[in-house]
């Protein structure tokens, strides 16, 4: 069953680790060869700036990711650089859609204009925050009572304008309710029910019920202490409960995948990287029916793309 895959790390990785190879470094979860193994037919690939790198120099890290996207991802043949939504429909059979996304606003500092340079080279989907406070808002592990900054107005009027999606995951609860009424696009790309795992990066029943109320979408993440409380590793039975728990709450038409591979230290059995993707969807079919699974896996982000693709005509 093919993949749509909304969140991983393998841009930090390639910029990172010396002579980095895409294709099939052992070193990376979601290589090439690893996707087409999971059958992954889309994948996103975010630009996560570390919190060691200095103010000064985050706009160049996520300008080198960009550098690594282009010449390391869509230089391998397979790979096509997906810059608008309908191109979901017209990958042929071999070829993976390439995503790029920004993970938290921190590299642009108080510029609108740098954000506009990530966009124009492709970003589809942003998020406000990582886990930490920028100019925009406030990350999933600050005070859960503060709300957007004045900024964000401005950075959320010109990602309705130019129709990308908003990332919910590494927000904040008053930033998150904050973010509601004003964004077009809304998705959480990687996070997991608060009511099975009570993690601040997770969402209680309420914000998931109000994100898909506003438009939005709920992409479970395969991050062990995010399914399972305080543990480096489980299982995918396990990862299957919070998508029960999900589905109970808003349907499966509002679900999909975001594994976070290559952003973590740990992994879910049998689910350590993206070439094992199949085992969780074979484990979903003894739950739901193969159609409900192909919704959760595909069909449904397409969908929402498709509509996006609408509105901007």
């Amino acid at each position: 069953m093919n993949i749509i895959d909304l969140h991983c790390d393998v841009l930090e990785k390639l910029v990172r680790y010396e002579n980095a190879n895409f294709r099939n470094d052992a070193r990376l979860s979601a290589s090439l060869e690893k996707l087409k193994a999971g059958n992954v037919k889309v994948q996103v690939f975010a630009i996560y700036i570390h919190t060691n790198i200095p103010e000064n120099e985050k706009f160049l890290a996520a300008a080198r990711q960009i550098e690594a996207f282009h010449t390391k991802v869509l230089c391998e043949p397979e790979m096509v650089h997906i810059t608008e939504w309908e191109q979901l429909n017209q990958l042929e059979d071999g070829q993976i859609g390439a995503v790029l996304s920004l993970e938290g606003c921190d590299c642009i500092g108080e510029d609108l204009i740098k954000l506009e340079h990530l966009l124009n080279a492709g970003v589809k989907l942003v998020g406000l925050t990582w886990n930490h406070e920028n100019a925009v808002a406030f990350g999933a592990s600050e005070d859960p009572s503060k709300g957007l900054k004045p900024f964000a107005k401005d950075v959320i009027h010109l990602l309705n304008e130019r129709n990308i999606i908003i990332d919910v995951s590494h927000l904040n609860e008053q930033g998150f309710y904050d973010l509601l009424p004003l964004a077009h696009n809304l998705i959480a790309s990687h996070s997991n029910a608060r009511a099975l795992c009570d993690h601040p990066r997770n969402l209680t029943d309420a914000q998931i019920k109000d994100l898909v109320k506003h438009g939005g979408r709920m992409h479970v993440v395969f991050y062990p202490p995010f399914i399972e409380n305080e543990k480096e590793t489980t299982t995918i039975n396990r990862l299957v409960k919070h998508v029960e728990h999900i589905a109970s709450l808003v349907g499966i038409q509002h679900i999909g995948f975001g594994s976070d591979f290559d952003g973590m230290d740990f992994s879910i059995e049998n689910l350590g990287n993206a070439g094992e993707y199949q085992n969780f969807i074979k484990a979903l079919l003894k739950t739901f029916t193969y159609e409900e699974v192909a919704i959760m896996a595909y069909k449904g982000f397409r969908k929402y793309a498709n509509t996006m693709n609408l509105a901007r005509g």
